[in-house]
Order: C-alpha cells, then sequence, then structure tokens
C-alpha cells in the first residue's frame, strides 16, 4: 500500500526508524483498529493510533461525556459534556487526522455481539472498566481469532498484557487466554469503581500510550511482544514490573477439555500484515 505526498510528510519521523520505515507504515495505513471504551485507557490510545496512521479506527463506547471523565479521558473537551462520547472522540480524531476511517459504534459490548462486531477488524484493544465487558471481548478474540491488547487501571497503578491465545508459542502449546491468567471475575462489589475509589488521570495516559504502542509494535512487527507477560505500572513508587504467565490446561477456551480449542494444524498464526 503506497503512501501519498501528504502522508510521507505526515508521517516522516515514522518513515525515518530504521525499525518501521515504508513496509511498516503500510502496514499500519492497512491495518484495521477496534478499540473498546472512549474513556481513560481508550482516549490515548485513540490519539495515538490516529496520530499513527492506523488506517482505520473502530471505536466502541455506550456512554455520554459527562464533567467527571474530563479529569482523564483527554479526548473529550467542555463543549463535549452531554454529546456520546463515540462522536465526541470520533471529531477530536477526524481533526487530528482527516487521513484515517473513523467507524462510530454506539453501544455496549456483550457476549452476544462482541464476536461478531470484532471479526470486521484486523486487532483489538479493550480500555473496558468492567469486568463483564473484558470477558466478553477475550472470548470473542479467541473464537474469531484476532490479537487483543487489554489494561486495566487502579488507583495508582495499571497493568497491560497482550492476547494471541489462538495461536502456538515457542515452546509448541497453545499461547495463554485472558481466563488463563484471570480465571474467573472477582465476585460483584469486591473491587470498587473508578467512581467510588478515584483514578490519578496521569496514569490513564501512561497506560493508554503503553497500549497504543502495543498495538503499534504488533502491527509493524518490532520487538518482543507482551504475549504471556502481564506489564505492571505502580505510580506511587515509579516502578515497572513484569510477570511471565502461560497456558492454563484447564482453562474454557483452549484447555485440553476444550471443544473449541483449534486443531494443531491451525494453531500457527502470524502478524497482521
Amino acid at each position: 500500500m503506497s503512501l501519498r505526498t501528504e502522508e510521507i510528510e505526515r508521517y516522516a519521523r515514522h518513515l525515518v526508524l530504521q525499525d518501521v520505515g515504508g513496509p511498516g507504515q503500510a502496514r499500519l495505513k492497512a491495518a484495521r483498529v477496534l478499540v473498546i471504551g472512549a474513556g481513560g485507557l481508550g482516549s490515548p490510545v485513540l490519539q495515538y493510533l490516529a496520530a499513527a496512521g492506523v488506517g482505520t479506527l473502530g471505536i466502541v463506547d455506550d456512554d455520554v461525556v459527562s464533567l467527571s471523565n474530563l479529569q482523564r479521558q483527554v479526548i473529550h473537551g467542555t463543549p463535549d459534556i452531554g454529546q456520546p462520547k463515540v462522536q465526541s472522540a470520533g471529531a477530536a480524531l477526524r481533526r487530528l487526522n482527516p487521513e484515517i476511517a473513523i467507524h462510530e459504534h454506539a453501544l455496549r459490548i456483550s457476549p452476544e455481539n462482541a464476536q461478531s462486531l470484532i471479526e470486521a477488524y484486523d486487532l483489538v484493544v479493550d480500555g473496558s472498566d468492567n469486568f463483564e465487558t473484558r470477558y466478553a471481548v477475550s472470548d470473542a478474540c479467541f473464537h474469531a481469532r484476532r490479537p487483543l491488547v487489554t489494561a486495566a487501571l487502579g488507583q495508582f497503578d495499571g497493568s497491560i498484557t497482550t492476547i494471541r491465545a489462538h495461536e502456538t508459542g515457542p515452546d509448541g502449546k497453545p499461547n495463554p487466554t485472558y481466563r488463563c491468567l484471570f480465571p474467573s471475575p472477582p465476585p460483584p462489589g469486591t473491587i470498587p469503581t473508578c467512581a467510588e475509589a478515584g483514578v490519578l488521570g496521569a496514569l490513564a495516559g501512561v497506560m493508554g500510550s503503553l497500549m497504543a504502542m502495543e498495538i503499534i509494535r504488533e502491527i509493524v512487527g518490532f520487538g518482543e511482544s507482551l504475549v504471556g507477560r502481564l506489564l505492571m505500572v505502580d505510580a506511587r513508587s515509579m516502578r515497572f514490573d513484569t510477570v511471565r504467565y502461560g497456558w492454563d490446561e484447564g482453562n474454557p477456551l483452549s484447555g485440553l477439555q476444550s471443544s473449541s480449542r483449534p486443531k494443531r494444524s491451525e494453531e500457527s498464526g502470524s502478524r497482521v500484515e
């Protein structure tokens, strides 16, 4: 996929990067990325993916902009209060980069609609704020055979990982699923919401930027993936730690007893081109 003169100037700092260059920028232009949530995490993800030249971005959110969002959801502004977040985010992205296509999905992800929506995209970014959505998205990505970058925020901490559960790793075992890392959601009410516990606004920017960087890395193909690794960020002490995790043979998606586990001939996948 060739770049026009305006695109060459816009992405000049990528084009001179040895690990990106023209081929990498062409992969970004051809990619279709679905972003779940246009909130604290989704805001920087969407902005940096749009700025990077990801050719098609889908935005999923069923909420409207409120004043309390603006402390961390930096894609929205005060004049946007009351507007659907997908509409506000879409308008901001079109101002930032009119070269790309934006699709607004004003709906809530559920187990019933997740897979059909995800199948229209190459990669998925989950910046949702609830466990119901995270499990619905991760399960759908497994069945649709789509890579997933997912992150979560606490008050002063965050975590991020990449899931390519439809593929096998170098050891010949299936890559871990989200359910290998977190087998089941916590009981309702045990984890306070953002409104109840609060969150450091700039931390959402840090984690969302890491998500965007991981998606760009997945598309272009440089560096080491976060598959099988959970990156944890502690904003109180400014520490970054990584924990490795692996495939759980008892997980319900790709475990030994799962009927949906891919056959051996289908397990080896490749990066998005």
